[in-house]
């Protein structure tokens, strides 16, 4: 392995690749803004008008779910903590199963654009004004948040670890990235995200086959990088230790992964969002499915190349070697070691990095603009027309988009503590996700038990979530494996043990840790969703039945019904294209229509307290 000195830097070419890429992403949104007579409706802008097909919604899908945290940090997790992340395999499957045939078939036969006007015809208005803030907060969890908190970390995070290794122009990346996808965002609309999504799906995959196929090169056969993360104790796939404190074991993965993930593709506004856009359920159902295949391809990179970084590097870890300051710039420190020959190569592997940035801010901006249309602006000026709301829509776009920037800044400052900050807000999804478990299989739920579930399903994920960030868990929870510097040629005086946790903002030293810093503040991360679902869903239920829950009569079209299964078999009535919700549950003022709010999912392996949503079978 080259010593620091021969690393390569970033030559001309590696700017032109990246560059190539901001290009297409911003011709891309310009297409959509003249195509097709452009965006004259609301609905045209925040929903695509409702006429997407099943292939680039998925794509998208797939998109939203990788950001540059998963092109950085998947592989740096399995060269840490072995190959068992690829149970999230199982989980995955579960999570579009649970996904497709629960919730999205009451969502996409009530029509609506935003998920939490479902709150409103289910309970009532004030369920779905909590939704809503929740959702600006920033409820979904740290990785997919719609904040704009979160977008500025997004931004500024692999930027940082890209310009530590490569030397690549930090605020140029920056600025950039933000202005090109403000631009696409305001142009073009759903339509413009989900194809700019498309496209980048594309540059994601490039990147990573070319590290992966460099690699087997290097190492000279795939076998020899099998064999290595074999004997470095990597292919640990099987551990079935049911104690939930073990931060991944199969069971943490498989039960608490799939409340965690179904929170972010069941409920969560922005994948809703779009494949409520698709033009038929079957389309709809379809995305889900073929995004599936998706998940499992990029899971299936970011192991190889996360034993092919282990294989590389197991006699001397860059990271102990203080090559490296951080374990998410292993991926540059690996591609500019390996591909250093090859001009232009490097390079897309960045754009690779940045696709992911992009794909999440542009959604996230397309959502904050939509919740901010619909649930803000729309019931309170009933007056604008259709051509109005479109500008209005755009205009948002472009204040969130430098909203973003801005924030990028910030996250310069201050990270740290940024990062606790939306772990802790990240504690809030698990509770949504069981409001709307609660409204969708239980028809004997009511407004006070739902309200009452939320609340303290909210109070139990907050507490664990801001112990576990004040005390984080013990080395022997997360049990990282072994990393050795032993065939290093650098003299380093200061090698420090593999066993020092990373410390969150608060940590305290270990003299004074509570009883309940062990067991309660230790649980998994995956499990706080979890317990979140399960406490909202068990008390709204009691609380449902002791105020009457079983005297009201709900709505069937509210509900999962055995005909929304069946139906899966006759193709017939999915044919039908659903008309958009224009009814009034009682005939009140105008309250609000559809609320085409649309968030990014992230997925954000490489902070460990963040997860959240869940889901009641």
């Amino acid at each position: 392995v080259s010593s620091f000195g021969r690393m390569g830097r970033f030559t001309v070419w590696d700017y032109v690749v990246f560059a190539a890429m901001l290009l297409i992403s911003a011709v891309i949104g310009i297409y959509y803004a003249f195509v097709g007579g452009g965006q004259k409706t609301s609905k045209d802008f925040l929903m695509a008008g409702r006429s997407m097909s099943a292939l680039p919604v998925a794509l998208s899908l797939t998109a939203s779910f990788m950001s540059a945290v998963t092109v950085l940090g998947t592989p740096a997790e399995i060269y840490r903590y072995g190959a068992i992340f690829c149970i999230f395999a199982i989980t995955y499957a579960l999570v579009v199963l649970c996904s497709a045939e629960i919730f999205l078939p009451v969502f996409y036969k009530l029509g609506i654009t935003s998920t939490y006007e479902y709150l409103e015809l289910r309970f009532n208005k004030y369920l779905r004004l909590c939704g809503t803030v929740l959702f600006i907060i920033q409820t979904a969890s740290k990785h997919q948040s719609c904040s704009t908190l979160y977008t500025g970390i997004v931004i500024y995070a692999p930027a940082l670890a890209l310009n530590q290794v490569t030397g690549f122009d930090l605020w140029g990346a920056v600025v950039a990235t933000g202005v090109v996808c403000t631009f696409y965002c305001t142009l073009g609309g759903l339509k413009a995200v989900v194809w700019t999504d498309v496209f980048q799906v594309g540059i994601m995959v490039a990147g990573f086959s070319s590290v992966i196929i460099r690699a087997v090169v290097v190492q000279e056969g795939i076998g020899r990088i099998v064999n290595d993360s074999y004997h470095g104790g990597r292919l640990n796939f099987w551990d079935f230790d049911p104690n939930p404190l073990q931060r991944h074991t199969f069971w943490t993965i498989v039960i608490g992964g799939t409340f965690t993930w179904t929170g972010i593709y069941g409920v969560n506004q922005s994948q809703v969002q779009r494949y409520i856009a698709c033009k038929s359920r079957f389309h709809a159902k379809l995305s889900l499915y073929i995004n599936l295949v998706g998940l499992w391809a990029i899971l299936a990179c970011a192991t190889l190349c996360g034993l092919a970084l282990y294989s590389i590097y197991k006699d001397c870890d860059p990271w102990m070697a203080n090559q490296v300051s951080a374990l998410d710039q292993l991926m540059p420190y690996l591609v500019l070691d390996i591909l250093r020959d090859f001009p232009g190569v490097p390079g897309l592997f960045v754009a690779s990095a940045y696709s992911g940035t992009l794909s999440t801010v542009s959604s996230s901006i397309n959502a904050l603009a939509a919740v901010t249309v619909e649930d803000l602006i729309k019931p309170y000026f009933k007056s604008l027309s259709e051509k109005k709301l479109s500008r209005i829509s755009m205009g948002m776009s472009l204040f969130y988009g430098g909203v973003c920037i801005a924030m990028a800044a910030v996250a310069s400052l201050m990270g740290a503590l940024l990062q606790a900050a939306l772990s802790i807000f990240g504690m809030v999804g698990g509770p949504l996700l069981g409001l709307f478990a609660l409204g969708i299989l239980c028809s004997f739920a009511n407004g006070i038990g739902a309200f009452v579930g939320l609340i303290s399903g909210f109070v139990i994920s907050l507490w664990v979530g801001i112990g576990s960030q004040i005390y984080p868990p013990l080395p022997e929870r997360t049990k990282p494996l072994y990393l050795s510097t032993a065939g290093c040629n650098i003299s380093s005086g200061n090698l420090t043990s593999t066993e020092i946790p990373l410390t969150t903002v608060f940590s305290t030293p270990g003299a004074e840790r509570p009883v309940l810093a062990d067991n309660w503040y230790s649980l998994s991360y995956l499990y706080f969703s979890t317990l979140g679902t399960l406490v909202t869903v068990f008390v709204g239920i009691i609380i449902s039945l002791l105020t009457g829950g079983l005297k009201q009569n709900t709505d069937p079209k509210f509900l999962l019904t055995k005909e929304d299964f069946l139906s899966n078999f006759s193709r017939s009535e999915t044919e039908q294209k659903v008309e958009v919700l224009n009814w009034k549950p009682f005939t009140m003022a105008d309250e609000g229509t559809d609320n085409p709010a649309f968030s990014h999912i992230e997925m954000d392996v490489a902070s460990d307290k963040n997860k959240v949503n869940g889901l009641h079978i």
